[in-house]
This record gives C-alpha cells, sequence and structure tokens, in this order.
C-alpha cells in the first residue's frame, strides 16, 4: 500500500436535492481510494478520478479537520444548512478502512459532527467503527444516528474471494448486534448482490434471517453494477480465476450500458425474489419513517417518501409517477404547507399523490408508504395531471 497526502479545498459536499437512500444532505470523502479493494467495487471505474491503483494506493486529506471545522461553522454560512442527516462513508472510500487507525480523520469528523448538533449515518464494511461507539452514542441522544454495513451475501467463503480487505460478513453482524443493544438504528445494504453468486434465493434469504435475528431495522438490497474499463476488467479476471463457467451469463447481462447496468429483466428477477422473502419476514425493504421523520424538512420528507413508493413499485416490476413528482418537489423553493390548494399545479402531481401528500403534511406519515414498506400488495391508481 502506497500512501498520499494532500491537502484538500473543501470536505463538505452538499447534494442538490435529499439523497432519500442515505437521508442525507451533506456527505464527505476523507480518503480517496480503499484497501477493502471488494472486486465488485465501481470506485475502480475511472469515472471516480482515483489516483494510482485502486485497493492499494491511499490518499488521505490530512487537513481534512480543519476544513470541516469551517464548512460545519453555522457563523461562516451565507445560507443555513439543510435539515438532513450527514453522510460519512461511501462513494471512493470507507471511512472506516485499515488507515482510518493512524490517521482518525474519521473520528474527529464525528467530534465536530457532534459539536454542531448534526445527525450522521454512516455507511461502512468495517468492524473499526466499534472503536468511535462512544462519541456516537452521544450524537444519537442529541440528534440521531444510524449505522448501515454493506454485504453482498452473508457467506464468510464468498466475501473472501470478492471482498479480500473486509471482515467477514460474521464479524459485521456482531458488530451491528452491538450498536443495536446500544440502542442505536441499524441496518443493511444487501448490495450488490453478485450475479448467479450471491443472487440465489439461498443466499438471499440467509441474509435476511440474519437481520432479523439481529433486529435490524431495515435492508436496502441491489443488483451490481459492471462499468466499461478498469472495473469490469478487474471483476471478469477474478470472475475467470473463480467462476469460469459464468463468463457466458455475464455476457448476456451485461451489454456494455453506459452506467454498467445489467439488463432489467436480470434485475427485474432478482428483486422479485428478495420482495417475496422479505415480506415473508417483515422486513421493511427501506429506512422506516419513525427514524427520519423528526429530521427532515416538510419537503424533503414528502420527496423521500415519494421516492420510495417509487422504488416499491419497482421492485414489483411496475412503472411509477412517483418518482417524477418527488423531483418537482425537490425544487421548490416555496415550503409544501403553503402551497395547499395548489399541489396539482406541481409537474407530475396528479389526484393520487396529491392525496398522498397532504397526508403526509398531516400526520408526518403515509398509510400507503406503511402498506408497501410492510410487504402489502400496491392498489392505488395515480389519476394523470
Amino acid at each position: 500500500m502506497s500512501i498520499k497526502e494532500i491537502e484538500a479545498k473543501s470536505i463538505l459536499r452538499k447534494h442538490k436535492k435529499i439523497d432519500s437512500w442515505f437521508l442525507s444532505r451533506y456527505g464527505m470523502n476523507l480518503y480517496r481510494g480503499c484497501t477493502h479493494n471488494c472486486v465488485y467495487c465501481d470506485g475502480r471505474s475511472e469515472g471516480y478520478y482515483v489516483d494510482g491503483e485502486f485497493g492499494k494506493d491511499i490518499t488521505v486529506k490530512v487537513n481534512a479537520i480543519e476544513i470541516l471545522e469551517r464548512e460545519l461553522d453555522p457563523k461562516r454560512k451565507r445560507t443555513s444548512f439543510k435539515q438532513g442527516f450527514v453522510m460519512v462513508g461511501g462513494g471512493v472510500c470507507d471511512s472506516y478502512q485499515p488507515i482510518e487507525k493512524k490517521y482518525q480523520l474519521t473520528r474527529k469528523a464525528l467530534e465536530l459532527i457532534y459539536k454542531h448538533k448534526f445527525p450522521v449515518h454512516i455507511l461502512t464494511k468495517s468492524t473499526l467503527i466499534e472503536r468511535d461507539i462512544d462519541i456516537l452514542k452521544k450524537i444519537n441522544e442529541q440528534s440521531k444516528v444510524i449505522i448501515s454495513f454493506s454485504f453482498s451475501s452473508v457467506n464468510d467463503k464468498i466475501s473472501a474471494i470478492f471482498e479480500p480487505g473486509v471482515p467477514s460478513p460474521t464479524e459485521r453482524l456482531k458488530t451491528l448486534a452491538l450498536f443495536k443493544k446500544e440502542g442505536i438504528a441499524c441496518g443493511m445494504f444487501l448490495l450488490p448482490v453478485i450475479p448467479f453468486i450471491t443472487d440465489t434465493p439461498k443466499l438471499i434469504e440467509q441474509a435476511i434471517k440474519k437481520a432479523v435475528e439481529i433486529g435490524l431495522d431495515f435492508i436496502i438490497f441491489g443488483g451490481m453494477t459492471l462499468k466499461e474499463g478498469r472495473q469490469k476488467d478487474y471483476f471478469l479476471n477474478v470472475l475467470k480465476k473463480h467462476y469460469s463457467h459464468l463468463a457466458i451469463e455475464y455476457a448476456n447481462i451485461y451489454k456494455q450500458s453506459k452506467w454498467g447496468e445489467a439488463t432489467g429483466e436480470y434485475y427485474n428477477s432478482i428483486n422479485s425474489v428478495f420482495n417475496i422473502i422479505a415480506k415473508t419476514y417483515n422486513m421493511p425493504t427501506c429506512i422506516p419513517i419513525n427514524l427520519y421523520r423528526d429530521v427532515l424538512s416538510e419537503n424533503d420528507l414528502v420527496v423521500v417518501i415519494l421516492e420510495h413508493l417509487d422504488y416499491f413499485l419497482k421492485m414489483e416490476g411496475r412503472t411509477s409517477p412517483y418518482s417524477y413528482a418527488a423531483y418537482s418537489i425537490s425544487q421548490l423553493k416555496e415550503s409544501l404547507s403553503k402551497m395547499k390548494g395548489s399541489f396539482r399545479k406541481i409537474k407530475g402531481v396528479g389526484k393520487t399523490t396529491e392525496n398522498i401528500i397532504l397526508e403526509i403534511l398531516k400526520t408526518g406519515n403515509s398509510s400507503y408508504y406503511e402498506k408497501l414498506l410492510r410487504g402489502g400488495k400496491s392498489t392505488l391508481f395515480e389519476d394523470s395531471n
């Protein structure tokens, strides 16, 4: 491993709209590159502009805490911070990869987050997060913490092949159980499942059963992308070594999509399998509203719920109008509560969506959303504008 220390110009990234998967308005990468070296990681692709050899060469933003201190200081902001979680991890690095033991940038960032009273969502594969249980408990008591771990499966042998620098799934599950016992909300990102290897009904059910056993609050599921170039070449070389018989299957579902997506038919099939099993175990397939209702602004709460509804319907193989409506609402300057009576003027909002919005504004929830979250069948029909 080689380490390159740099001076960063900025750390905190502000999203143009709320990220409905992580419930975040802001994110940060304290490092670039990741020695977890997961074979399928799309951080390896050319589009992320990670210097050197991904998985071996790490860039450390040594002035990150100094910069972040200024960026989080509300006195220096011309406009107030948007409500939402600060996302730590994901993208081109895992904030708890082994180098964090030396530099402790994540630990110091959490101390700043606590100082400025922000809620935080962390996505990691590393059990090193246990080191920071003290500060995370303090943040959770003050605002809110969600801890998510990502898995391609809960099978230790398969993980050793495709996630060579990562603690085993068994170890990750133990860490999640520890944080759950401390009263912190925890979830599993079962993504990406690896085609024809970890996307089987048996392995998907094993993951869901483990999540239920330790009391996880949600599982978010997704298939794998393979972008042309470094990411795809690296993955296929490992596949050839361990599962050479699957090369033809991969050629059939990955057909040089710009975003590295597999065919829609493939995603629909694995989504259907996951959906059925998750419903059987009554496992929420998005982050439940009670974990973020009091954190988000009313407009962002509506946006997140509509985008989750869109996800639920697409998991059933259905089309949905809710994503378009959510995007339109995310661009509004005015709060929805001041626009009652004129929701139908918002692009993408029809009669059914209008009723959903009104219910969210009144109750902070959606009965339709709760039904689908817990595995109910979709029955609403969205009228056109």
